[in-house]
């Protein structure tokens, strides 16, 4: 394989460069793999606080009720779940995800939680949304952004679905801003998730493939600077766990 062929262009999974056509059914794999223990490895991994991470990312969607909200690569049905009450009865939240293991497990969760009636499910990729242009007062997508395999194609999609004056809000891991923290965050994430990954869910290797693909994904200012490429406006972010995670926000006018 030869990231010079461009017939056969490559890109990354985790450290591994492999030809863009299968980065999909890579992490396809991943996360079918992953189903069944991702809420409570979520839960162990960030020892609870991926939920107010979640919590914050909801409160910056400004949704109200009546609004339809797309949650993109929505897995498991966090972000759903906190935003499916803010748009009421009247309102629409489409969870979709390129992962049919993962909206099985987002579905039965979600009835679990009475968080029925104005949720709807759509298995969907990303970079290629099966919905019209100008659609939703606002998109998320939390944590699914770097498993995608072109990043502009995926914010473009995004882009074209939102009527004017929506937002996307993008939750995802980035780059510690904390100097001392980053030897610590370095050692937990190629020693401990792996052991945790093998332990708890008997898959070492996705959970190492997670803790490369956060250090692939692109930092606070270049994700910016790509949102602004696919026509977001007003794009900021904000660091969250010292810079572990990000919240971006950008609008279509």
């Amino acid at each position: 394989m030869s990231g010079n062929n461009k017939n056969d262009p490559t890109t990354h999974f985790g450290f591994r460069e492999v030809p863009a056509s299968a980065k999909s059914g890579l992490v396809g794999r991943v996360f079918r793999s992953v189903a069944g223990r991702y809420d409570l490895m979520n839960d162990l991994m960030s020892f609870g606080v991926h939920r107010l991470w979640k919590r914050f990312a909801a409160s910056m969607c400004g949704v109200r009720a009546g609004d339809k909200v797309l949650d993109v690569a929505g897995g498991s049905g966090d972000m759903t779940a906190l935003l499916a009450p803010r748009v009421g009865a009247v309102g629409r939240v489409v969870l979709s995800d390129i992962n049919e293991a993962m909206l099985d497990v987002g579905r039965a969760r979600l009835a679990d939680r009475g968080i029925v009636g104005n949720v709807d499910f759509v298995r969907a990729d990303a970079e290629r949304l099966p919905f019209p242009d100008d659609y939703f007062d606002c998109v998320t997508i939390a944590f699914g952004l770097r498993n995608v395999t072109h990043l502009d194609r995926a914010l473009g999609s995004m882009f074209r679905v939102l009527k004017p004056g929506g937002r996307l809000i993008v939750l995802e891991f980035s780059r510690v801003t904390v100097a001392r923290l980053q030897p610590l965050y370095d050692a937990y994430s190629f020693n401990v998730l792996p052991l945790l990954g093998r332990m708890v869910a008997g898959d070492e290797a996705s959970y190492r493939y997670l803790a490369e693909s956060i250090r692939r994904h692109p930092d606070q200012q270049t994700l910016a600077g790509m949102m602004g490429q696919a026509g977001f406006e007003r794009v900021n972010y904000y660091n969250l766990s010292g810079g572990i995670v990000a919240l971006h926000r950008g609008y279509k006018f």
